[in-house]
């Protein structure tokens, strides 16, 4: 797990953290996951996952998520910050986080879906190297909207000479922000 600049934190979701969680999942789309999906994901077994949040001075502001299948497959399954901390990087956070616990769980691939329709996040994607692979057609049950479906090798070569250079960026940025880093606006 990273280890953000003051004052970001990044830990492990527990089920303390839900009632937040799920706000933010409110707050963040159309089509929320329904009760009690990330208690059962917590304390299942079958599918490793690997729920994170993110804290700014013990306030949860955003988390994310992956499903390690298959062994080397990491499927990042959300990623969502409050509505009033966007635009900081901090989403950005969340995902390179994903990516180095991915990697640190045996994973060799990271795989996601996004919005056809969600431009500001397939650009995220690539520009960690993410490539698009394909589509699922009426994928979003909420509005039929068609799934761009992203892929990501995690070898020695991507950290090194893609994750590593935006993550010292990052930190950059984030070390950066100005005094107001802990205003919600």
């Amino acid at each position: 797990m990273l280890c953000p600049p003051d004052p970001y934190h990044l830990r492990a979701m527990h089920t303390a953290d839900l009632p937040t969680v799920y706000a933010i999942d409110q707050l963040s789309f159309s089509s929320p996951v329904k009760p009690g999906t990330y208690e059962y994901e917590l304390r299942q077994t079958n599918v490793p996952v690997n729920y994170q949040v993110l804290l700014a001075a013990d306030v949860l502001i955003g988390y994310a998520g992956f499903w390690l299948q298959g062994g080397d497959e990491a499927h990042i399954v959300t990623i969502a910050m409050h509505p009033q901390w966007r635009r900081r990087g901090l989403g950005e956070l969340l995902l390179l986080n994903l990516l180095y616990l991915a990697r640190a769980a045996g994973a060799t691939l990271a795989t996601l879906e996004v919005r056809r329709s969600n431009r500001a996040a397939q650009l995220l994607y690539e520009k960690y190297g993410f490539v698009l692979e394909g589509e699922r057609r009426r994928y979003y049950r909420d509005t039929d909207e068609d799934a761009l479906i992203y892929t990501a090798v995690l070898d020695d070569v991507y950290f090194s000479h893609v994750l590593l250079p935006l993550r010292h960026a990052l930190w950059q940025r984030l070390a950066h922000s100005g005094g107001n880093r802990l205003s919600p606006t």
